[in-house]
Order: structure tokens, then sequence, then C-alpha cells
């Protein structure tokens, strides 16, 4: 018994239709993900995003010091693979108590041979505490430019509120440093432009 070539014209046919559909499911739900993914750390399913601005004075003002209980908090750097940098906390936890201010340091160094603008995206694990996590000066906060072998120590003050759940005992600060491709880009087009012409 042959198959005819009109049905496997037909099946050839259907196949691409399933197959198209297939592809622009996945396409379409790639596009979900973020937004999907900013809704999961905002209710605390995944690490908890934090915010890129400081924590107003007048909230960390009402903070009063609890000095019963101790709270660890780790630190977690990494760069993104396209960021020719290495960057790593000074320490890589240190015990505060709750409602006073502390601050950690870490350092950065471009082992790029050009200059590099980065951007550091904050988290705070888990996500549950992230609300009770006031940075009032922080990296994440600005560009950071470094040029082609420099170094930098680069703070982070924070305080932790002493409304903090009781069955929070360790908090994780993690910072990924990305390149920022545009304002890099910029920078190098204004240094192509600032040499003087041979």
């Amino acid at each position: 018994m042959a198959v005819s070539d009109a049905s496997v014209a037909e099946r050839n046919r259907r196949f691409r239709k399933r197959a198209l559909v297939v592809c622009g499911s996945m396409f379409l739900f790639g596009f979900a993900c973020v937004p999907l993914y900013r809704i999961a750390c905002d209710h605390g399913y995944i690490g908890g995003r934090l915010r890129n601005t400081p924590d107003g004075a007048a909230k960390i003002a009402g903070f009063s010091a609890d000095e019963s209980r101790w709270i660890t908090v780790q630190f977690v750097a990494t760069v993104n693979s396209a960021l020719k940098w290495q960057f790593a906390p000074e320490k890589m936890s240190i015990r505060v108590h709750p409602g006073v201010p502390a601050e950690a340091w870490f350092d950065a160094t471009n082992e790029a041979p050009a200059a590099i603008v980065g951007n550091a995206v904050p988290s705070v694990a888990p996500g549950k505490a992230s609300q009770y996590f006031n940075k009032t000066e922080c990296f994440c906060f600005t560009e950071q430019t470094l040029q082609a072998g420099e170094s930098r120590r680069m703070p982070v003050r924070f305080i932790v509120d002493p409304q903090l759940p009781a069955d929070v005992g360790t908090l994780t600060l993690s910072y990924t440093f990305y390149n920022n491709e545009l304002a890099t880009k910029k920078l190098a087009e204004q240094a192509a432009a600032a040499k003087p012409a041979s």
C-alpha cells in the first residue's frame, strides 16, 4: 500500500502548522517571563528585589535598636559573563543588631582593556525579608564607571528594620553587576571623539 503524495503533503502541512504554533507560544512565553518573575519576586516566592533608591530618613529615624537580637547578613557578589570585572565583598558576612546602622564594602576591578560602565542589581533572600532591609547608601543607586585596570572600593550602608520577623535570623544580600552596554558604548564614542586626529 503506497502512501499518496497528497496525504504526505497534508501531514507535512499539519506538522508545519503545529510547529509554528509551538514556536509562537514559546516566543510569547519568553516575553511573559519578565513580568511573571517580577510578580514572583514582589510576592516573596523568589528572592526579593530591592529598590534602587535610598530609603527615607524619616522611616529610618523611627527605628530603635534591638540589641537583644543578632541578624547575620551574608554577602554574595557576581558578575554577568558579558562584564570583564572582578567583584567581591570584603567580608562574606557580618552580624548586626536590627535598628543599628551598618556598612559593608565591595571591591570591583575592571580587567578589560577599555572603560566599562556597570550597574549592580541587588536582591535579598529570603524574599519576605526584603521589605525589612533598608539601604541608605549603595553603589547600586548609580552607574559605576571603571577605567581599564581601575579598582574601586564601594560601600553599602544599611539598617535592618527591627520589625523583621523573629523566624528570620540570616539575610543574604546579593548583587549582580551587568555591563551597561549603551552607556559603555557612549563612553567609548566620547573617548574616540576626544582623541586628537593624527
